[in-house]
């Protein structure tokens, strides 16, 4: 029940800020939407390598959005918002806030060379161990070192160095206080003692104390400053809380807050996350990061399994273009076709493997012969993407996590062939829900119980979780799939460099 008598004139704002877009969704406490909203901005390439930000133009985009849901709100009453934000990206900042320098996003690329020499020395790993992170190119930690190597000048202007998160919180409240999930992907906070590493800070050359105040997601962290009220519409006073990382907080929009549960993102990235009772790296598997979730006491544990997304791209532009360039064909008319041949291939592609285009030497078609058909290659690219999935849920189950329910987030769960085929080749439940805006959803789940409106913040994800529907692994192909994947484990010995 919600603690409010009245509340049918109540809503909450959910922010879900991106890497190339913001959007807003306006839900009331029984997790209708009502209204979204949503702006764009540009990545810059300056230099080759380089992916950069004008920070300036995301708070612009997100003064636009709200101005418009706002007054699609109308006179209803929004009780919280709360943003759930790309994080791995940084903005160097002077005492007041202010850019000094353009947001370095996590595509960025120029600090390869300072990863590679931690990679060779061992640092990776001890960061690792203290963060929870394994650092890449991109992250705030390497991107920090390298403009001390490299731009002095900026590193010495920089009193502050924010992530989206914190950025827009100031901005929208005035005060510098950010989330554990969000602020732990900078690989400058200390996942044991849940505050900014003093070690991590002092590799990267920045003071601890100039940095946003930390905490878990769901608190008090502000209100709309009367600037903003009258830049937006929004009310002065309107209560801002503390959301998270955007993976997280859709992981929480989908009732992840307990281990079991196992979100599958399908975007252009595909990632697995997990969640975790305990911050105990050596109870994750090797490959993975460990985070805080957006559910407070909990951890996320999470592993980039490739750009599958990228991958099929690809095979539809190369493959399944019509050969008339006069009358090419649009995104859905290829997908639709794509899925057809899913289906009209049989399980397991006839014998054919495909090996992901990111593997050391690029992709592998194994297996091919004459009597093969596209549809049988289209297959094996997803049934091969499909056992990089299952390879990572097996070794969460080798280190003692359960895998109870795999929910699937993107372009996968769009089609209705591709879940099957990963709940058949991974022997794990697959559940679905016809709904683009997880991660907003989840933070409007921390707004409603920041702002007092649930008395848990389980009783909000309940409240406002949309219909889902769940798919079972055909247990007749069990044995394809279990002999197929062996049958890839010796090809991947035979054809990949082992370590």
């Amino acid at each position: 029940m919600s603690l409010l008598k009245d509340k049918n004139n109540h809503v909450l704002l959910g922010l879900d800020i991106g890497t190339t877009s913001i959007k807003a969704v306006l839900y009331d406490l029984d997790g209708r939407e009502l209204a979204t909203a949503s702006r764009g901005y540009p990545l810059a390439t300056p230099q080759p390598d380089w992916v950069e930000q004008d920070a300036e133009e995301v708070w612009r985009a997100l003064v636009q959005t709200l101005a418009e849901i706002a007054q699609r709100a109308g006179e209803r009453e929004i009780l919280g918002l709360a943003l759930a934000a790309q994080a791995g990206s940084i903005i160097p900042c002077d005492a007041a806030g202010d850019p000094v320098y353009p947001m370095i996003t996590f595509l960025d690329q120029r600090s390869r060379e300072i990863v590679a020499a931690w990679e060779g020395d061992g640092t990776v790993e001890h960061l690792r161990e203290v963060s929870g992170w394994r650092p890449f190119p991109g992250l705030p930690l390497p991107s920090i070192v390298w403009l001390r190597q490299h731009r002095p000048d900026v590193h010495a202007a920089a009193q502050r160095w924010l992530g989206p998160a914190d950025f827009c919180i100031h901005r929208l409240s005035g005060r510098f206080a950010t989330d554990l999930s969000a602020a732990a992907e900078m690989v400058l906070v200390d996942v044991r003692e849940q505050a900014w590493s003093r070690e991590l800070c002092q590799l990267a050359g920045i003071d601890p104390g100039g940095q946003a105040e930390l905490g878990w997601a769901g608190r008090q962290v502000g209100e709309i400053s009367a600037e903003v009220a009258a830049l937006t519409g929004l009310a002065a006073g309107t209560l801002i809380i503390a959301g998270g990382h955007d993976q997280c907080c859709a992981c929480l929009g989908m009732g992840m807050l307990e281990p079991g549960g196992v979100m599958l993102s399908t975007g252009t990235a595909w990632v697995l996350t997990a969640v975790s009772a305990a911050p105990d790296l050596a109870a994750i598997p090797h490959p993975m990061n460990l985070n805080f979730h957006a559910a407070p006491g909990r951890w996320t544990a999470s592993q980039y399994l490739g750009g599958f997304g990228a991958t099929v791209e690809w095979w539809l532009d190369q493959c399944w273009q019509s050969p008339d360039p006069a009358r090419p064909l649009d995104r859905g008319q290829l997908f639709r076709l794509f899925d057809a041949a899913l289906a009209a291939s049989a399980p397991g592609s006839r014998g054919l493997h495909f090996l992901p285009l990111e593997g050391p030497g690029g992709g592998v078609f194994a297996g091919l012969s004459l009597a093969h058909t596209r549809a049988d290659m289209s297959r094996a690219i997803l049934e091969g993407v499909a056992f990089e999935v299952r390879g990572a849920v097996e070794s969460l189950q080798a280190a003692g996590m359960p895998v109870d329910e795999l929910w699937i987030a993107g372009g996968a769960a769009k089609s209705p062939v591709w879940p099957q085929i990963l709940a058949d080749v991974s022997g794990v439940p697959i559940v679905l829900a016809d709904y683009p805006s997880w991660a907003a959803l989840g933070a409007a789940a921390l707004a409603g119980w920041g702002a007092g409106a649930f008395p848990t913040l389980a009783a909000a994800v309940a409240r406002l979780q949309p219909p889902t529907r769940r798919l079972e692994p055909d247990p007749a192909l069990a044995p394809t799939y279990r002999a197929a994947f062996e049958r890839r484990r010796l090809l991947t010995q035979q054809l990949i460099p082992q370590s």
